[in-house]
């Protein structure tokens, strides 16, 4: 049934695009994916981000050791401590645990962040200069290839005109 509509929506959209190019207006693509992924911007993010993350996991593969010295400490020492001790023990492992999570989770929103601050300006400049270049050529209609729903494709391919802009 998904299926059925997907090919109803693309026949439509077929329709509609013939009917544009009767019209007169001018369509273009470009691959806005591989576009931003040769900007020079993305390869110093890309290079921040991986920093970031092999911090992230050194931190938690410490609080990782740290946890499991504390752990075999405590197995080690069990028979010779009372059950009240050993509950403390216990509950104080559980804390570790739990604060190692807490840790993993607010690492991964942290780097969903700093990915989401790094990327705006980056598909900022990149739209900037696809609309600069589809203008100056005159096309009515740029589409993005990236996604792979494009159903037509004839148009001109802007990707090397707006790496010339951009000076890649």
């Amino acid at each position: 049934m998904k299926q059925l509509k997907t090919l109803l929506l693309a026949a439509a959209l077929c329709v509609g695009t013939v009917s544009f190019t009767q019209a007169q207006s001018k369509i273009a693509h470009i691959n806005t994916q591989e576009l931003i992924t040769a900007m020079p911007e993305m390869k110093a993010a890309q290079a921040q981000l991986d920093n970031l993350t092999k911090s992230y996991q050194a931190e938690i593969q410490n609080m990782a050791k740290e946890f499991q010295t504390k752990v075999k400490q405590y197995e080690a020492e069990a028979p010779t401590k009372t059950d009240e001790e050993n509950a403390k023990r216990g509950q104080e492992i559980q804390s570790m645990q739990d604060n190692i999570r807490q840790y993993q989770g607010q690492a991964q929103q942290d780097m969903q962040t700093k990915e989401m601050d790094l990327l705006k300006p980056i598909t900022e400049k990149a739209r900037i200069a696809i609309l600069k270049v589809g203008r100056a050529q005159g096309f009515d209609y740029v589409l993005d290839t990236a996604q792979g729903a494009t159903i037509l494709a004839d148009g001109k391919n802007l990707l090397d005109d707006v790496k010339k802009e951009l000076g890649i």
